[in-house]
Protein backbone atom coordinates (compact mmCIF):
# COMPACT_ATOMS: atom_id res chain seq x y z
CA UNK A 1 0.00 0.00 0.00
CA UNK A 2 1.21 3.21 -1.28
CA UNK A 3 0.73 5.78 1.69
CA UNK A 4 3.54 8.30 2.26
CA UNK A 5 3.74 11.96 0.16
CA UNK A 6 0.40 12.27 0.61
CA UNK A 7 -2.07 14.92 2.31
CA UNK A 8 -1.81 14.45 6.28
CA UNK A 9 -5.33 14.60 8.20
CA UNK A 10 -5.46 17.33 11.11
CA UNK A 11 -8.42 16.01 12.59
CA UNK A 12 -6.24 13.21 14.92
CA UNK A 13 -5.50 14.00 18.22
CA UNK A 14 -2.81 11.82 19.60
CA UNK A 15 -3.13 11.20 23.28
CA UNK A 16 -0.52 8.48 23.87
CA UNK A 17 2.11 8.76 26.03
CA UNK A 18 0.83 12.33 27.18
CA UNK A 19 -0.59 13.92 29.94
CA UNK A 20 2.19 13.46 32.88
CA UNK A 21 1.15 11.58 36.28
CA UNK A 22 -2.24 11.81 36.87
CA UNK A 23 -4.06 10.68 40.46
CA UNK A 24 -8.02 10.50 39.77
CA UNK A 25 -8.85 11.76 36.34
CA UNK A 26 -6.28 15.01 37.09
CA UNK A 27 -3.03 15.75 36.88
CA UNK A 28 -0.59 16.26 39.62
CA UNK A 29 -0.09 19.83 38.70
CA UNK A 30 -3.77 20.04 38.79
CA UNK A 31 -3.83 19.15 42.53
CA UNK A 32 -1.04 21.62 43.32
CA UNK A 33 -3.27 24.21 41.36
CA UNK A 34 -6.52 23.60 43.55
CA UNK A 35 -4.12 23.50 46.50
CA UNK A 36 -2.67 27.04 45.99
CA UNK A 37 -6.01 28.53 45.49
CA UNK A 38 -7.61 27.19 48.45
CA UNK A 39 -4.68 27.84 50.84
CA UNK A 40 -3.50 31.51 49.46
CA UNK A 41 -6.65 32.98 47.99
CA UNK A 42 -9.46 31.16 50.28
CA UNK A 43 -11.35 29.10 47.30
CA UNK A 44 -13.50 26.38 47.99
CA UNK A 45 -10.80 23.41 47.96
CA UNK A 46 -13.99 20.93 46.10
CA UNK A 47 -14.81 24.17 43.98
CA UNK A 48 -10.97 24.68 43.20
CA UNK A 49 -10.40 20.67 42.21
CA UNK A 50 -13.75 20.96 39.94
CA UNK A 51 -12.81 23.83 38.12
CA UNK A 52 -9.04 22.48 37.71
CA UNK A 53 -10.57 19.26 36.65
CA UNK A 54 -12.52 20.75 34.10
CA UNK A 55 -9.57 22.70 32.68
CA UNK A 56 -7.17 19.75 33.22
CA UNK A 57 -9.58 17.69 30.90
CA UNK A 58 -10.34 20.07 28.67
CA UNK A 59 -6.92 20.32 28.11
CA UNK A 60 -5.93 17.03 27.07
CA UNK A 61 -8.63 16.87 24.20
CA UNK A 62 -6.09 19.42 22.15
CA UNK A 63 -4.75 18.01 18.79
CA UNK A 64 -1.23 18.36 20.47
CA UNK A 65 1.06 15.57 20.11
CA UNK A 66 3.58 14.03 23.08
CA UNK A 67 6.58 14.84 22.93
CA UNK A 68 8.02 10.96 23.86
CA UNK A 69 6.80 9.50 20.54
CA UNK A 70 9.43 6.29 19.25
CA UNK A 71 10.22 6.88 15.41
CA UNK A 72 7.90 4.04 15.47
CA UNK A 73 5.03 5.92 16.99
CA UNK A 74 5.53 9.12 14.80
CA UNK A 75 5.32 6.99 11.76
CA UNK A 76 1.93 5.25 13.14
CA UNK A 77 0.65 8.54 13.06
CA UNK A 78 1.49 9.42 10.01
CA UNK A 79 0.27 6.71 8.63
CA UNK A 80 -3.13 7.22 10.32
CA UNK A 81 -3.28 10.64 9.56
CA UNK A 82 -3.04 9.80 5.79
CA UNK A 83 -5.64 7.19 5.79
CA UNK A 84 -8.03 9.69 7.33
CA UNK A 85 -7.54 12.22 4.99
CA UNK A 86 -8.13 9.85 1.99
CA UNK A 87 -11.30 8.96 4.11
CA UNK A 88 -12.21 13.25 4.08
CA UNK A 89 -11.28 13.24 0.29
CA UNK A 90 -13.19 10.25 -0.39
CA UNK A 91 -16.85 11.08 1.34
CA UNK A 92 -16.81 15.16 0.77
CA UNK A 93 -17.45 15.14 -2.81
CA UNK A 94 -20.01 12.28 -2.07
CA UNK A 95 -22.19 14.28 0.00
CA UNK A 96 -21.26 17.99 -1.82
CA UNK A 97 -23.16 15.49 -4.97
CA UNK A 98 -26.18 15.58 -2.68
CA UNK A 99 -25.87 19.31 -1.54
CA UNK A 100 -24.76 18.27 2.14
CA UNK A 101 -21.33 19.45 3.81
CA UNK A 102 -19.42 16.20 5.20
CA UNK A 103 -18.60 16.87 8.66
CA UNK A 104 -15.47 15.11 9.33
CA UNK A 105 -14.73 12.90 12.38
CA UNK A 106 -11.96 13.35 14.74
CA UNK A 107 -9.43 10.39 15.29
CA UNK A 108 -8.06 10.02 18.71
CA UNK A 109 -4.98 7.67 19.23
CA UNK A 110 -4.29 6.94 22.76
CA UNK A 111 -2.76 4.25 24.78
CA UNK A 112 -4.32 2.19 27.63
CA UNK A 113 -7.27 3.62 28.45
CA UNK A 114 -8.74 7.36 27.54
CA UNK A 115 -12.06 9.21 27.73
CA UNK A 116 -14.36 9.48 25.25
CA UNK A 117 -18.21 10.98 24.90
CA UNK A 118 -19.12 7.37 25.26
CA UNK A 119 -17.65 6.45 28.37
CA UNK A 120 -14.20 4.90 29.33
CA UNK A 121 -12.40 3.69 25.89
CA UNK A 122 -10.07 0.88 26.84
CA UNK A 123 -7.53 -0.55 24.48
CA UNK A 124 -9.77 -4.35 25.35
CA UNK A 125 -12.56 -2.82 23.27
CA UNK A 126 -10.73 -2.60 20.20
CA UNK A 127 -11.37 0.33 17.92
CA UNK A 128 -14.71 1.93 18.20
CA UNK A 129 -16.41 5.24 16.97
CA UNK A 130 -18.76 7.34 19.13
CA UNK A 131 -21.62 8.78 17.98
CA UNK A 132 -22.04 11.33 21.23
CA UNK A 133 -18.80 13.07 20.37
CA UNK A 134 -18.29 12.22 16.49
CA UNK A 135 -14.79 10.68 17.23
CA UNK A 136 -12.89 7.27 16.32
CA UNK A 137 -11.17 5.95 19.44
CA UNK A 138 -8.32 3.26 18.42
CA UNK A 139 -5.12 2.04 20.82
CA UNK A 140 -2.45 1.36 18.05
CA UNK A 141 -1.47 -1.56 19.66
CA UNK A 142 -4.63 -2.79 18.26
CA UNK A 143 -2.34 -3.25 14.84
CA UNK A 144 0.22 -5.59 16.45
CA UNK A 145 -2.81 -7.51 18.13
CA UNK A 146 -4.14 -7.83 14.87
CA UNK A 147 -1.21 -9.73 13.86
CA UNK A 148 -0.13 -11.57 17.35
CA UNK A 149 -3.29 -12.60 18.73
CA UNK A 150 -6.07 -12.38 16.42
CA UNK A 151 -3.78 -14.36 13.62
CA UNK A 152 -4.18 -11.88 10.93
CA UNK A 153 -1.60 -11.73 8.60
CA UNK A 154 1.22 -9.26 8.03
CA UNK A 155 2.70 -7.45 5.25
CA UNK A 156 2.13 -9.09 1.71
CA UNK A 157 4.77 -6.73 -0.42
CA UNK A 158 7.17 -4.24 0.60
CA UNK A 159 5.14 -2.09 3.39
CA UNK A 160 6.10 1.76 3.62
CA UNK A 161 5.68 0.91 7.41
CA UNK A 162 9.30 0.47 9.14
CA UNK A 163 7.31 -2.10 11.77
CA UNK A 164 6.86 -5.87 11.15
CA UNK A 165 4.79 -6.94 13.87
CA UNK A 166 1.66 -5.54 13.08
CA UNK A 167 -0.99 -6.57 10.51
CA UNK A 168 -0.68 -5.59 6.49
CA UNK A 169 -1.15 -1.67 6.03
CA UNK A 170 -4.09 -2.16 3.95
CA UNK A 171 -5.66 -4.49 6.63
CA UNK A 172 -5.19 -1.21 9.31
CA UNK A 173 -6.50 1.12 7.04
CA UNK A 174 -9.40 -1.08 6.52
CA UNK A 175 -10.02 -1.40 10.29
CA UNK A 176 -9.61 2.69 9.92
CA UNK A 177 -12.04 3.26 6.68
CA UNK A 178 -14.90 0.23 8.90
CA UNK A 179 -15.02 3.13 11.83
CA UNK A 180 -15.21 5.94 9.77
CA UNK A 181 -18.19 4.01 8.10
CA UNK A 182 -20.02 4.58 11.45
CA UNK A 183 -19.40 8.17 11.23
CA UNK A 184 -21.30 8.01 7.35
CA UNK A 185 -24.05 6.14 8.98
CA UNK A 186 -24.29 8.15 12.31
CA UNK A 187 -24.50 11.97 10.16
CA UNK A 188 -27.20 10.25 7.61
CA UNK A 189 -29.10 9.69 10.60
CA UNK A 190 -29.24 5.30 9.86
CA UNK A 191 -27.44 4.53 13.21
CA UNK A 192 -30.01 6.47 15.08
CA UNK A 193 -33.24 4.98 13.32
CA UNK A 194 -31.35 1.23 13.89
CA UNK A 195 -30.76 2.37 18.04
CA UNK A 196 -34.59 3.16 18.00
CA UNK A 197 -35.44 0.14 16.48
CA UNK A 198 -33.08 -1.84 18.81
CA UNK A 199 -35.14 -0.70 21.41
CA UNK A 200 -38.27 -2.16 20.38
CA UNK A 201 -36.83 -5.14 19.20
CA UNK A 202 -36.45 -8.85 20.74
CA UNK A 203 -32.45 -9.37 21.51
CA UNK A 204 -32.12 -11.57 18.34
CA UNK A 205 -33.75 -9.10 16.26
CA UNK A 206 -31.38 -6.29 17.96
CA UNK A 207 -28.31 -8.37 17.01
CA UNK A 208 -29.38 -8.57 13.81
CA UNK A 209 -29.71 -4.95 13.34
CA UNK A 210 -26.27 -4.69 14.79
CA UNK A 211 -25.09 -7.01 12.15
CA UNK A 212 -26.33 -5.05 9.44
CA UNK A 213 -24.82 -1.80 10.45
CA UNK A 214 -21.55 -3.32 11.10
CA UNK A 215 -21.84 -5.01 7.28
CA UNK A 216 -22.65 -1.19 5.85
CA UNK A 217 -19.60 -0.30 7.54
CA UNK A 218 -17.89 -2.89 5.45
CA UNK A 219 -19.30 -1.71 2.64
CA UNK A 220 -18.10 1.81 3.19
CA UNK A 221 -15.05 1.26 4.03
CA UNK A 222 -14.98 -0.77 0.33
CA UNK A 223 -16.48 2.27 -1.12
CA UNK A 224 -13.46 4.18 0.23
CA UNK A 225 -11.02 1.62 -0.85
CA UNK A 226 -12.17 2.00 -4.36
CA UNK A 227 -12.52 5.68 -4.94
CA UNK A 228 -9.12 5.93 -3.16
CA UNK A 229 -7.74 3.65 -5.65
CA UNK A 230 -9.46 5.68 -8.69
CA UNK A 231 -7.89 9.03 -7.39
CA UNK A 232 -4.44 7.91 -5.81
CA UNK A 233 -3.61 4.25 -7.38
CA UNK A 234 -2.43 3.47 -3.90
CA UNK A 235 -2.66 -0.21 -3.75
CA UNK A 236 -0.35 -3.13 -4.38
CA UNK A 237 -0.51 -6.59 -5.21
CA UNK A 238 -1.94 -8.31 -2.01
CA UNK A 239 -3.25 -5.90 -0.75
CA UNK A 240 -6.52 -6.65 -0.71
CA UNK A 241 -5.82 -10.34 0.17
CA UNK A 242 -4.45 -8.62 3.59
CA UNK A 243 -8.57 -6.43 3.94
CA UNK A 244 -9.88 -10.11 3.25
CA UNK A 245 -7.68 -11.79 5.67
CA UNK A 246 -8.44 -9.05 8.34
CA UNK A 247 -12.50 -9.48 7.79
CA UNK A 248 -12.50 -13.16 8.29
CA UNK A 249 -10.32 -13.42 11.25
CA UNK A 250 -12.78 -10.93 12.81
CA UNK A 251 -16.07 -12.89 11.90
CA UNK A 252 -18.12 -13.45 14.67
CA UNK A 253 -18.64 -17.17 13.64
CA UNK A 254 -14.39 -17.68 13.37
CA UNK A 255 -13.98 -15.40 16.75
CA UNK A 256 -16.85 -17.74 18.87
CA UNK A 257 -15.25 -20.62 17.21
CA UNK A 258 -11.65 -19.99 17.78
CA UNK A 259 -13.10 -19.10 21.60
CA UNK A 260 -15.14 -22.00 22.54
CA UNK A 261 -15.66 -24.36 19.32
CA UNK A 262 -18.40 -23.54 18.34
CA UNK A 263 -21.05 -20.21 16.65
CA UNK A 264 -24.01 -19.28 18.11
CA UNK A 265 -25.17 -17.24 15.24
CA UNK A 266 -28.08 -15.61 17.45
CA UNK A 267 -25.61 -14.09 19.76
CA UNK A 268 -24.04 -12.46 16.15
CA UNK A 269 -23.30 -8.71 16.50
CA UNK A 270 -20.89 -8.08 13.71
CA UNK A 271 -21.58 -10.53 10.72
CA UNK A 272 -19.92 -13.62 9.85
CA UNK A 273 -16.46 -14.10 8.39
CA UNK A 274 -18.30 -14.72 4.81
CA UNK A 275 -20.41 -11.52 5.44
CA UNK A 276 -17.82 -9.39 6.36
CA UNK A 277 -15.84 -10.22 3.24
CA UNK A 278 -18.65 -10.27 0.91
CA UNK A 279 -19.71 -6.63 1.74
CA UNK A 280 -16.45 -5.20 1.68
CA UNK A 281 -15.42 -6.60 -1.66
CA UNK A 282 -19.25 -5.56 -2.78
CA UNK A 283 -18.07 -2.17 -1.86
CA UNK A 284 -14.83 -2.46 -3.07
CA UNK A 285 -15.72 -3.73 -6.40
CA UNK A 286 -18.84 -1.21 -7.28
CA UNK A 287 -17.55 2.03 -5.25
CA UNK A 288 -20.96 2.72 -5.81
CA UNK A 289 -23.13 3.65 -2.25
CA UNK A 290 -26.50 3.23 -4.36
CA UNK A 291 -25.86 -0.05 -5.63
CA UNK A 292 -27.76 -2.47 -3.59
CA UNK A 293 -30.76 -2.39 -0.90
CA UNK A 294 -30.51 -4.88 2.33
CA UNK A 295 -33.85 -6.24 3.01
CA UNK A 296 -34.20 -5.30 7.02
CA UNK A 297 -36.22 -8.25 9.00
CA UNK A 298 -40.04 -8.26 9.23
CA UNK A 299 -40.10 -6.10 12.58
CA UNK A 300 -38.77 -2.81 10.87
CA UNK A 301 -40.92 -3.07 7.21
CA UNK A 302 -41.55 0.68 7.57
CA UNK A 303 -37.52 1.44 8.21
CA UNK A 304 -35.17 2.91 5.28
CA UNK A 305 -32.90 0.22 6.64
CA UNK A 306 -29.52 -0.18 6.03
CA UNK A 307 -27.92 -0.39 2.70
CA UNK A 308 -24.47 0.61 1.69
CA UNK A 309 -26.35 3.55 0.48
CA UNK A 310 -29.72 4.76 0.17
CA UNK A 311 -30.77 6.14 -3.28
CA UNK A 312 -34.45 7.43 -2.10
CA UNK A 313 -33.12 8.74 0.34
CA UNK A 314 -31.78 13.22 1.02
CA UNK A 315 -28.81 13.05 2.86
CA UNK A 316 -29.75 13.68 6.80
CA UNK A 317 -33.53 12.64 5.95
CA UNK A 318 -35.54 9.63 5.91
CA UNK A 319 -36.29 6.80 3.41
CA UNK A 320 -39.89 7.48 1.95
CA UNK A 321 -39.76 4.18 0.46
CA UNK A 322 -37.63 0.68 0.46
CA UNK A 323 -37.39 -1.27 -2.40
CA UNK A 324 -36.46 -5.25 -1.51
CA UNK A 325 -33.59 -7.07 -2.89
CA UNK A 326 -31.57 -10.44 -1.61
CA UNK A 327 -31.51 -10.36 1.88
CA UNK A 328 -27.78 -10.67 3.42
CA UNK A 329 -29.18 -13.08 6.69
Amino acid sequence: MRWKGRRESDNVEDRRGGGGVKAGGISILGLIVAFVAWKFFGVDPQQAYQATKQVTSAGASQNSAPTNLTPEQQETASFVKTVLADTEDTWKPIFQQQGVQYVSPKLVMFSGVERSGCGTAESAMGPFYCPADQKVYIDTQFFKDMRQQMGISGEKNQSELSAKDEAGDFAQAYVIAHEVGHHVQNLLGISSQVQQARQRASETQGNQLSVRLELQADCLAGVWANRTQQRTQFLEQGDIEEAMDAAEKIGDDYLQKKARGYAVPDSFTHGTSQQRMQWFNIGMNSGDINAFYWKPISILATIALLLCAVRQIRLGSKVSSVQYVRPII
